[in-house]
């Protein structure tokens, strides 16, 4: 028999009767990545980013011409892996510079000095990490590389992470009606999302590796944590900490095929799930009504062994397909997955 999550209504009901440390005991783990008003203080008022704007990026876009100037890769294909080291501008944090990013954006690109391509680019990212823990940021459908640094650092400031900024991004179209090129470009990228992941495992002195991946990022994640965990066992994903799948745009049966082939480190994954994901059901017609995880029922994703995280009532937007880049709540669920990792 499926058991019924609790609602908001009643949560909030249980913590006013009981007290927010009586509630903890009583729910545990029920609760611990459900999104219950008042839970999105972040106390670090600043994020290492804010600190020091450097985003590590690994992509598989073919370089422009003159890769110092925007739009610095494309959305073709690129010959392998390439690294670069992004100087990021930060937002303005003053009032007047919160009204003006409404217009003119949040974080932006500043400069991308060099490029380094082929063999070394994995190990050159490795080396940058310099041994701290990583987040790594992986876009999903219609985002050009510039879009994708972008959120990577609102992702990143939005947690207050501590350690370093990354970015995996693939060659998308960044075009509406390029879905069908999107997906072949993001499961071509496994390889080289492979060998990244392998590098930074492989570094003696390397911190743990947070993955949060969005939308079709999500079914690159997933097939290359498949292809880790049978090519490189379970050392290299001993050191992959936090697993975050917000709005997985995959077909619910593939996902459970590939859940189920990661064993024990099922436990890693938390799912960021929405059943009123406009953008979802936009996907689900486009591949002839197959139900996408993102948007599957909590029950069919918790009986997988995944952490589940369901913001159906937290979108007040028209497609509700990003809300962990916009909503505190859903951003703290992924500060909660990454600071429970570090602690396993």
């Amino acid at each position: 028999m499926l058991r019924q999550p609790p609602t908001r209504r009643s949560l909030i009901r249980l913590g006013a009767l009981a007290g927010a440390s009586a509630l903890a005991p009583a729910l545990g783990a029920c609760v611990a990545d459900g999104l219950v008003p008042g839970t999105a203080a972040i106390p670090e008022k600043q994020s290492a980013l804010d600190v020091m704007p450097v985003l590590l990026v690994a992509t598989t876009r073919k370089p422009t011409a003159a890769t110092p100037r925007a739009p610095y890769f494309t959305s073709e294909r690129g010959r392998g892996l390439s690294f670069a080291e992004v100087r990021l501008s930060p937002p303005d944090r003053s009032l007047i510079g919160k009204v003006s990013a409404v217009v003119t954006g949040d974080w932006t690109i500043g400069a991308v000095p060099k490029v380094e391509t082929g063999a070394g680019a994995a190990d050159a990212f490795a080396q940058a990490a310099l041994g701290r823990d990583v987040l790594i940021y992986v876009h999903g459908y219609r985002e050009s590389f510039e879009s994708a640094a972008v959120s990577a650092a609102r992702l990143s400031d939005g947690i207050r992470f501590r350690g370093v900024s990354g970015l995996f991004t693939w060659p998308s179209a960044a075009a509406t009606f390029d879905y069908g090129y999107d997906r072949e470009s993001a499961l071509w990228s496994r390889d080289a999302f492979e060998d990244l992941l392998k590098a930074l495992a492989a570094s003696p002195s390397g911190g743990r590796i947070n993955i949060v991946a969005h939308s079709m990022g999500t079914l690159l994640t997933l097939e290359t944590l498949r292809m880790l965990r049978a090519e490189a066992g379970e050392a290299a994903m001993a050191r992959i900490g936090a697993v975050v799948l917000a709005a997985p745009d995959i077909d619910f049966d593939l996902f459970a095929n590939g859940v189920r082939r990661l064993g024990p480190d099922v436990n890693k994954i938390t799912v960021i799930s929405s059943t009123n994901d406009r953008a979802l059901e936009l996907s689900s017609t486009i591949a002839g009504g197959v139900v996408r995880a993102g948007a599957a029922d909590r029950e069919r994703l918790e009986e997988l062994g995944v952490r589940v995280a369901d913001a159906s009532d937290y979108g007040g937007g028209l497609i509700n397909h990003d809300l962990f880049l916009s909503n505190p709540e859903v951003q703290a669920v992924v500060k909660r997955a990454i600071a429970r990792s570090a602690g396993a």
